[in-house]
């Protein structure tokens, strides 16, 4: 198991949780929901900022974003939206990795923690993206003390390309 703080993120349409492991990697906690602004916020005032800004205060050596599919496995829209979340957080976070996990029924598994210690349904939604991200991020660890391996798949950081000058060269 390599040593060193992770985060672990459920992306949401509206909302981020946001989980934290302790630098050994044996436990995820959860940290935090962020309201969901990215595509459409100013550069450093959005939810991946604070994500990236979290990472770089505790040091965090990996990313680990939950990657929702079907039961059958296969990858819909919200996926794609996941996986489109993780290359910009990738972005903006290397050299730190990210990595894309498996998180299918986090959210109901989620809502029925939350339900069974007793959370009211209108409480729920203020925390059950942190929830969420706590079990994505602890299936996380689990693999990878369980295989050696670093857990899912990792993202591959595009090379930015520069926009044309008007003569037509970069």
């Amino acid at each position: 198991m390599r040593p060193g703080v992770r985060l672990g993120v459920d992306v949401g349409t509206v909302r981020v949780g946001v989980a934290v492991s302790d630098p050994s990697g044996l436990l995820a906690t959860p940290h935090a929901t962020l309201a969901r602004a990215w595509p459409d916020a100013e550069p450093d005032t959005d939810d991946v900022a604070e994500i990236v800004a979290l990472g770089v205060a505790l040091g965090a050596i990996e990313v680990v974003v939950g990657l929702p599919r079907s039961l059958s496995g296969d990858e819909g829209p919200s996926a794609a939206a996941a996986r489109k979340y993780a290359a910009e957080l990738a972005q903006r976070v290397a050299p730190v990795s990210v990595r894309l996990v498996d998180e299918r029924l986090t959210s109901v598994s989620a809502h029925r923690a939350l339900r069974d210690s007793g959370v009211a349904g209108r409480r729920q939604r203020a925390v059950v993206d942190q929830v969420a991200a706590v079990l994505i991020l602890q299936a996380a660890l689990d693999e990878e003390r369980s295989s050696g391996r670093p857990p899912g798949e990792q993202v591959v950081r595009q090379k930015r390309r520069r926009p044309k000058t008007k003569d037509g060269s970069r």
